[in-house]
């Protein structure tokens, strides 16, 4: 079976209590059904909790075939054996990043509701272009508030991957899967739903599959 046209991009949330039963959260998550990568995103955080956590977490996503991101930090992305790093805005600039890590690890850059911030980080060699925030969301301050029409414009006229980040729920994707995004980065939508992250993965699998 191919894979759907648009794939489930996990994202932890924030702060990580407890590592250990979280890692028993995301097992049973991705259990539930297929997700294309796993970034780990952890604020406010030192380097020593970072590494610690992909070393916990990093396993358990790649028994299931989940590439492992980190976010902001290239050279604990290299340290640590990441499958990539994902980029702010106020982060190393791709051809920098593309520098410390090498050819084949994955980078993705944030671009917020520009296409043109896009298209230079596509330039520059990122795997994959985000935008966003779509929708309001607990999960971070977000200033940019792109139309899904900008997934539109991109596909029709980029090769580079693009996702969609920012308040996505079961109820917001539909929207966004319509309009052409790549990737749904989810944090929230999954960990708190109502009825627990492997529910939503498998009520996520159901949307993207149909």
């Amino acid at each position: 079976m191919s894979a759907p046209s648009c794939q489930l991009y996990l994202i932890t949330p924030p702060t990580l209590a407890d590592l250990d039963a979280f890692a028993g959260r995301l097992a049973a998550a991705l259990e539930a059904g297929p997700v294309a990568a796993l970034q780990i995103r952890l604020k406010p955080a030192d380097d020593a909790t970072i590494l610690k956590a992909v070393e916990r977490l990093a396993p358990v996503a790649w028994s299931h075939g989940v590439a492992v991101i980190l976010n902001d930090r290239p050279d604990l992305a290299k340290q640590a054996g990441c499958d990539g790093v994902h980029l702010g805005r106020e982060d190393m600039d791709v051809a920098a990043a593309r520098r410390v890590l090498g050819p084949q690890m994955m980078i993705g850059a944030t671009c917020h509701d520009s296409r043109h911030l896009a298209m230079e980080a596509a330039e520059a060699g990122a795997d994959y272009v985000a935008f966003g925030a779509f929708f309001p969301t607990g999960t971070k301050e977000t200033t940019h508030r792109p139309d899904p029409e900008i997934l539109t414009v991109w596909q029709e006229t980029m090769e580079t991957p693009c996702v969609a980040i920012g308040g996505i729920t079961l109820e917001t994707a539909p929207v966004l899967v319509a309009a052409g995004a790549d990737f749904l980065a989810v944090s929230a939508g999954v960990w708190a739903h109502p009825k627990g992250p492997a529910r939503a993965i498998a009520e996520f699998t159901r949307l993207l599959s149909t």
